[in-house]
């Protein structure tokens, strides 16, 4: 983020324009008769003079105040927790929108998860991985927000391969906390992975893996999703409201509290050379223009 170090320095700024105006510089005057040309000269290298002036002066007046970007360093990113939100993108997640409401929770839920890894995967008649796990929160909100239904297909629910999918981005995790929260309102019906692969790899993984079962309780199978949760020590939920939904959310958020505060630090960089270098080479320009002047005179 570019920003001053000393912002209120840039108030002088203001006085620098009040000094051009009203302070004039005192001459002696000597008039000659028919100095047409020879005044127009004048008020030509006057204007190059004032304007070299503005120039040095506000140059002056932003190096002191000290521009500098800073960037966000972590030092120990092994520490934090890394989650994993799958989410059920299939037709019948377009009914009563169950899909739209699940993604402003899930924006919500992003927001608060400050200091963790974040990754979104997305299923339907096959899955696949939209963001790998990042720092970046605001790119894993982005691409959530772009997410249609259909963009994965309309008719299946590839569940498990989506389960089998998602726990391969831990293969090279260092974190202690690795979790998944899987949410669908359906039953897989691909068969594309089996159940107990994509369970193996989320164990080999050590993930937690929340499921979320939304809509009809006809729709999906509470037990298979219960299964998948016990196994890894995680919890099933279920809701059909909106209000239900943001509370398992938010019961998520609240039993995977992240209690470790990575450490980090803010590098900052300073550029306040570059506009006090350009001042001094304007300010030997501008003696040498006036002395120059002087000397023709």
């Amino acid at each position: 983020m570019f920003s001053f170090e000393y912002p209120y320095v840039l108030l002088l700024l203001v006085l620098v324009v009040v000094c051009i105006v009203f302070c004039k510089e005192k001459k002696r005057a000597i008039y000659f008769p028919h100095t047409e040309l020879l005044t127009s000269l004048v008020k030509s290298k006057q204007i190059l003079l004032n304007t070299l002036r503005v120039l040095i002066l506000g140059l002056l007046v932003v190096g002191l105040s000290s521009p500098i970007k800073t960037e966000q360093i972590i030092l120990d990113n092994t520490k934090g927790y890394e989650i994993s939100l799958i989410l059920d993108a299939s037709g019948s997640m377009k009914r009563f929108d169950k899909f739209k409401i699940v993604k402003e929770i899930m924006v919500d839920f992003i927001s608060k998860r400050k200091t963790d890894k974040l990754a979104l995967s997305v299923f339907a008649d096959f899955a696949y991985t939209v963001v790998p796990l990042t720092y970046d929160k605001k790119s894993v909100i982005k691409m959530l927000d772009n997410i249609e239904i259909g963009v994965a297909g309309r008719r299946k629910t590839a569940l498990y391969e989506a389960l089998f999918l998602s726990s391969k981005l831990f293969n090279n995790s260092k974190s202690k906390e690795r979790i998944a929260i899987l949410l669908t309102d359906g039953k897989d019906n691909t068969n594309s992975v089996p159940l107990d692969m994509a369970l193996e790899r989320a164990k080999d993984n050590k993930i937690k893996v929340y499921t979320v079962a939304v809509g009809d309780k006809r729709d999906y199978n509470a037990q298979v999703l219960k299964y998948i949760a016990n196994s890894t020590g995680a919890k099933f939920f279920s809701a059909n409201s909106r209000e239900s939904i943001q509370n398992i959310y938010k019961q998520i958020n609240q039993l995977e509290k992240s209690k470790i505060n990575i450490s980090k630090y803010d590098k900052k960089t300073y550029y306040f050379h570059y506009p006090l270098g350009l001042a001094l080479v304007l300010l030997l320009i501008y003696f040498w223009r006036k002395n120059t002047w002087v000397l023709n005179k």
